[in-house]
């Protein structure tokens, strides 16, 4: 409370959400804002087919109430793991403002006209990129690469440059979304909304920190 014995406007919104989507909108605003570089960086944790977790930074593209939404190449080791078991983990960390956001959730692949509109909005060096890159596999040495960027720049040095079939985007479908915020002598405010399926309201809860 402030001097005046009122609730901040922030915590408010905060303990007054009944619904994940719109705290998130609020959040990643003020992110965008205080975060000195990606603000919409993201934890991305996926399982091979031996049940061994992964994690690596993606970035966040699109949110909205279908979900989370961001790409790659479909024949990575993450595009092959999230297509065999269509689950996915992610984490926000914005260390300016002291908040975590963590989100579990089934996997499912946009639209070909979502991933065509945005690979058609990247640069075209990062379009090349994604017709040269064979993301994941061993590569003999970076000289391997640049012929491989050559080769597709001279292909497509003028005219429209097609998305290759093996790149698109997910969508991660959430579950569960936990909100974290740093309090003094970590007495951590925790919230947490859950359903049992896509279509379900949610359930929120207080956490202990």
């Amino acid at each position: 409370m402030d001097d005046t014995g009122k609730t901040p406007a922030e915590d408010v919104s905060f303990f007054k959400a009944e619904e994940p989507f719109a705290l998130f909108d609020a959040w990643l605003t003020q992110a965008r804002e205080s975060e000195p570089n990606d603000a919409t960086a993201m934890a991305l944790a996926s399982v091979d087919e031996d049940g061994m977790p992964n994690v690596r930074m993606v970035l966040l593209k699109a949110v909205d109430e279908r979900g989370f939404v961001f790409y790659t190449n479909f024949d990575s080791a993450k595009g092959v793991e999230l297509l065999g078991q269509k689950k996915a983990a992610l984490c926000f960390h914005w260390k300016s403002l002291h908040r975590q956001i963590r989100i579990r959730g089934s996997v499912h692949s946009v639209s070909s006209e979502e991933a065509d509109a945005y690979y058609n909005s990247r640069d075209r060096s990062s379009r090349i990129g994604a017709w040269a890159s064979r993301q994941s596999r061993p590569m003999s040495d970076r000289f391997e690469l640049e012929r491989e960027v050559a080769k597709y720049a001279a292909k497509y040095v003028i005219g429209a440059i097609p998305r290759p079939a093996y790149w698109s985007g997910f969508r991660v479908v959430p579950m569960s979304i936990e909100f974290w915020r740093d309090k003094p002598f970590r007495l951590h405010d925790r919230r947490k909304f859950t359903r049992q399926t896509e279509e379900d309201n949610w359930t929120v809860e207080q956490l202990f920190p």
